[in-house]
Protein backbone atom coordinates (compact mmCIF):
# COMPACT_ATOMS: atom_id res chain seq x y z
CA UNK A 1 0.00 0.00 0.00
CA UNK A 2 1.14 3.49 -0.84
CA UNK A 3 0.75 6.33 1.73
CA UNK A 4 2.41 9.51 0.95
CA UNK A 5 1.61 12.86 2.24
CA UNK A 6 2.65 16.30 2.99
CA UNK A 7 2.06 19.42 5.86
CA UNK A 8 -0.18 22.47 4.22
CA UNK A 9 -0.79 25.75 6.02
CA UNK A 10 -0.91 25.16 10.01
CA UNK A 11 0.89 22.04 9.66
CA UNK A 12 -1.83 20.07 8.26
CA UNK A 13 -1.15 16.71 7.15
CA UNK A 14 -2.59 15.82 3.71
CA UNK A 15 -2.22 12.02 2.99
CA UNK A 16 -3.00 10.08 -0.17
CA UNK A 17 -3.75 6.38 -0.40
CA UNK A 18 -3.91 3.83 -3.06
CA UNK A 19 -2.84 0.13 -3.38
CA UNK A 20 0.54 1.07 -5.40
CA UNK A 21 1.90 4.01 -7.90
CA UNK A 22 0.01 4.73 -10.95
CA UNK A 23 -3.42 3.46 -9.28
CA UNK A 24 -6.61 5.06 -8.15
CA UNK A 25 -6.48 6.98 -4.90
CA UNK A 26 -8.46 8.49 -2.06
CA UNK A 27 -7.36 12.09 -0.98
CA UNK A 28 -7.21 12.63 2.91
CA UNK A 29 -8.23 15.86 4.73
CA UNK A 30 -7.00 18.39 1.98
CA UNK A 31 -6.17 21.64 4.24
CA UNK A 32 -5.07 25.14 3.57
CA UNK A 33 -3.64 25.90 -0.09
CA UNK A 34 -3.26 22.17 -0.13
CA UNK A 35 -4.41 22.36 -4.01
CA UNK A 36 -0.88 22.94 -5.72
CA UNK A 37 1.18 20.17 -3.48
CA UNK A 38 -1.37 17.32 -4.00
CA UNK A 39 -1.41 17.93 -8.12
CA UNK A 40 2.40 17.80 -7.14
CA UNK A 41 2.48 14.11 -5.07
CA UNK A 42 -0.60 12.78 -7.17
CA UNK A 43 1.69 12.99 -10.77
CA UNK A 44 5.22 12.20 -8.60
CA UNK A 45 3.36 8.25 -7.85
CA UNK A 46 1.17 8.94 -10.88
CA UNK A 47 -2.59 8.60 -8.51
CA UNK A 48 -5.79 9.44 -9.92
CA UNK A 49 -8.11 10.38 -7.13
CA UNK A 50 -11.44 8.89 -6.82
CA UNK A 51 -13.00 10.40 -3.82
CA UNK A 52 -11.98 13.00 -0.85
CA UNK A 53 -12.62 11.88 2.93
CA UNK A 54 -12.32 13.79 5.76
CA UNK A 55 -11.26 12.99 9.63
CA UNK A 56 -13.45 16.25 10.70
CA UNK A 57 -14.70 19.52 9.99
CA UNK A 58 -12.24 21.92 10.90
CA UNK A 59 -11.28 24.32 8.52
CA UNK A 60 -7.84 23.38 8.29
CA UNK A 61 -8.47 19.88 7.17
CA UNK A 62 -11.33 20.83 4.66
CA UNK A 63 -10.45 24.24 3.13
CA UNK A 64 -9.31 23.02 -0.41
CA UNK A 65 -12.07 20.07 -0.26
CA UNK A 66 -14.32 22.04 -2.77
CA UNK A 67 -11.71 22.70 -5.58
CA UNK A 68 -10.14 19.19 -5.21
CA UNK A 69 -13.22 17.36 -5.75
CA UNK A 70 -14.36 19.92 -8.28
CA UNK A 71 -11.46 19.54 -10.63
CA UNK A 72 -12.24 15.48 -10.87
CA UNK A 73 -15.79 15.47 -10.35
CA UNK A 74 -15.31 13.13 -7.13
CA UNK A 75 -17.56 13.20 -4.17
CA UNK A 76 -16.28 13.82 -0.60
CA UNK A 77 -17.10 12.11 2.90
CA UNK A 78 -17.44 13.42 6.20
CA UNK A 79 -19.88 12.35 9.36
CA UNK A 80 -22.80 13.66 9.32
CA UNK A 81 -22.04 15.93 12.66
CA UNK A 82 -19.62 17.89 11.48
CA UNK A 83 -21.02 18.78 7.74
CA UNK A 84 -22.28 21.81 8.48
CA UNK A 85 -18.33 23.44 9.03
CA UNK A 86 -18.00 22.74 5.38
CA UNK A 87 -20.19 25.83 4.83
CA UNK A 88 -19.68 27.92 8.49
CA UNK A 89 -15.84 26.87 9.41
CA UNK A 90 -15.45 29.94 11.75
CA UNK A 91 -17.59 28.51 14.27
CA UNK A 92 -14.70 26.65 15.57
CA UNK A 93 -12.85 29.85 16.07
CA UNK A 94 -16.01 31.27 17.84
CA UNK A 95 -16.81 33.60 15.18
CA UNK A 96 -20.79 33.70 13.56
CA UNK A 97 -21.92 33.08 10.28
CA UNK A 98 -20.84 35.11 7.76
CA UNK A 99 -17.52 36.39 9.32
CA UNK A 100 -14.46 36.47 6.98
CA UNK A 101 -11.75 33.29 8.14
CA UNK A 102 -8.36 34.13 6.88
CA UNK A 103 -10.04 36.43 4.28
CA UNK A 104 -11.71 34.25 3.10
CA UNK A 105 -15.81 34.75 2.83
CA UNK A 106 -16.74 32.05 0.48
CA UNK A 107 -17.76 28.24 1.92
CA UNK A 108 -19.50 25.86 0.49
CA UNK A 109 -19.60 22.45 -0.21
CA UNK A 110 -18.51 20.26 -3.04
CA UNK A 111 -21.30 19.43 -5.22
CA UNK A 112 -21.40 15.53 -3.91
CA UNK A 113 -21.46 14.82 -0.14
CA UNK A 114 -21.87 11.79 1.64
CA UNK A 115 -22.38 11.26 4.79
CA UNK A 116 -20.24 8.30 7.26
CA UNK A 117 -21.72 5.54 9.25
CA UNK A 118 -19.87 4.15 11.98
CA UNK A 119 -18.61 0.88 11.50
CA UNK A 120 -18.99 0.27 8.09
CA UNK A 121 -16.90 -0.35 5.48
CA UNK A 122 -16.41 2.03 2.49
CA UNK A 123 -15.32 0.99 -1.02
CA UNK A 124 -13.56 4.17 -2.86
CA UNK A 125 -11.93 2.46 -6.32
CA UNK A 126 -9.64 -0.23 -5.25
CA UNK A 127 -9.49 1.19 -1.28
CA UNK A 128 -11.42 -0.42 1.37
CA UNK A 129 -11.65 1.74 5.04
CA UNK A 130 -13.20 1.14 7.90
CA UNK A 131 -14.71 3.97 9.67
CA UNK A 132 -14.73 4.78 13.32
CA UNK A 133 -16.41 7.42 15.16
CA UNK A 134 -14.27 9.03 17.39
CA UNK A 135 -16.20 12.45 18.79
CA UNK A 136 -14.47 14.60 21.08
CA UNK A 137 -12.05 16.63 19.32
CA UNK A 138 -15.14 17.76 16.84
CA UNK A 139 -18.69 16.22 17.56
CA UNK A 140 -17.95 14.32 14.16
CA UNK A 141 -14.75 13.60 14.48
CA UNK A 142 -13.68 9.61 12.59
CA UNK A 143 -10.88 7.41 12.04
CA UNK A 144 -10.16 5.36 8.75
CA UNK A 145 -8.08 2.27 8.74
CA UNK A 146 -7.03 0.65 6.07
CA UNK A 147 -5.10 -2.15 5.38
CA UNK A 148 -2.75 -3.73 2.46
CA UNK A 149 -1.06 -6.64 1.59
CA UNK A 150 0.56 -7.96 4.91
CA UNK A 151 0.35 -7.06 8.76
CA UNK A 152 3.13 -4.09 8.31
CA UNK A 153 0.55 -2.49 5.99
CA UNK A 154 -2.28 -1.80 8.19
CA UNK A 155 -2.29 1.95 8.64
CA UNK A 156 -4.85 4.20 10.73
CA UNK A 157 -5.50 7.64 9.90
CA UNK A 158 -6.47 9.50 12.83
CA UNK A 159 -7.11 13.09 12.34
CA UNK A 160 -6.49 15.17 15.56
CA UNK A 161 -7.47 12.41 17.43
CA UNK A 162 -3.89 11.09 17.67
CA UNK A 163 -0.40 12.59 17.22
CA UNK A 164 3.30 11.41 18.41
CA UNK A 165 2.88 11.54 21.97
CA UNK A 166 0.14 13.55 22.29
CA UNK A 167 -3.66 13.58 21.54
CA UNK A 168 -5.94 15.86 20.15
CA UNK A 169 -7.15 19.03 21.87
CA UNK A 170 -10.77 19.08 23.21
CA UNK A 171 -11.17 22.96 24.32
CA UNK A 172 -12.79 24.27 20.88
CA UNK A 173 -16.17 25.03 20.15
CA UNK A 174 -17.14 21.80 19.60
CA UNK A 175 -14.74 19.49 21.54
CA UNK A 176 -15.94 17.25 24.13
CA UNK A 177 -13.15 15.62 27.07
CA UNK A 178 -16.52 13.97 28.17
CA UNK A 179 -16.63 11.80 24.72
CA UNK A 180 -12.65 11.90 23.46
CA UNK A 181 -11.76 8.27 23.44
CA UNK A 182 -8.53 7.30 25.81
CA UNK A 183 -6.78 6.19 22.77
CA UNK A 184 -5.58 3.41 24.99
CA UNK A 185 -9.10 2.10 25.08
CA UNK A 186 -9.58 1.86 21.29
CA UNK A 187 -9.74 -1.50 20.45
CA UNK A 188 -11.00 -1.15 17.01
CA UNK A 189 -7.84 0.58 16.04
CA UNK A 190 -5.34 -1.46 18.29
CA UNK A 191 -3.86 -3.53 15.73
CA UNK A 192 -3.00 -0.49 13.34
CA UNK A 193 0.87 -0.94 14.24
CA UNK A 194 1.40 2.99 11.66
CA UNK A 195 -0.51 6.09 12.29
CA UNK A 196 -0.68 8.67 9.84
CA UNK A 197 -1.04 11.44 12.10
CA UNK A 198 -3.62 14.82 11.32
CA UNK A 199 -0.74 17.57 12.01
CA UNK A 200 3.14 17.60 11.44
CA UNK A 201 4.99 15.69 11.72
CA UNK A 202 4.23 14.38 8.38
CA UNK A 203 5.51 11.22 9.28
CA UNK A 204 4.08 7.53 10.30
CA UNK A 205 4.02 7.41 14.24
CA UNK A 206 4.25 3.89 16.02
CA UNK A 207 0.55 3.59 17.11
CA UNK A 208 1.44 1.55 20.63
CA UNK A 209 3.72 4.31 21.33
CA UNK A 210 0.63 6.86 21.14
CA UNK A 211 -0.71 4.67 23.38
CA UNK A 212 1.90 4.19 25.90
CA UNK A 213 2.00 7.86 26.11
CA UNK A 214 -1.50 8.19 26.51
CA UNK A 215 -2.25 5.50 29.45
CA UNK A 216 0.82 7.94 31.48
CA UNK A 217 -0.56 10.92 30.97
CA UNK A 218 -1.65 11.77 27.65
CA UNK A 219 -5.77 10.71 27.82
CA UNK A 220 -8.53 13.04 27.65
CA UNK A 221 -8.42 14.87 31.15
CA UNK A 222 -4.77 14.38 32.40
CA UNK A 223 -3.31 15.27 29.42
CA UNK A 224 -1.39 18.78 29.52
CA UNK A 225 0.28 18.69 26.27
CA UNK A 226 -2.49 18.43 22.96
CA UNK A 227 -2.38 19.72 19.33
CA UNK A 228 -4.46 20.64 16.59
Amino acid sequence: MLVAGFPAVLGTNCWVVAPARGEQCVVIDPGIDAVSPLEDLLAEHRLHPVAVILTHGHYDHTWSVVPVCGARGIPAYIHPRDRAQLTQPGGVAGRPPGTPLLGRLDFSEPDDVRELVDGTAIELGPVRLQVAYAPGHTPGSVTFAAAGDGDDAKQLFSGDLLFAGSVGRTDLPGGSLVHHPCVSDLRWIADAPEVPPGHRPARLTRLMSGMRSARSGGCPGRADRRQG
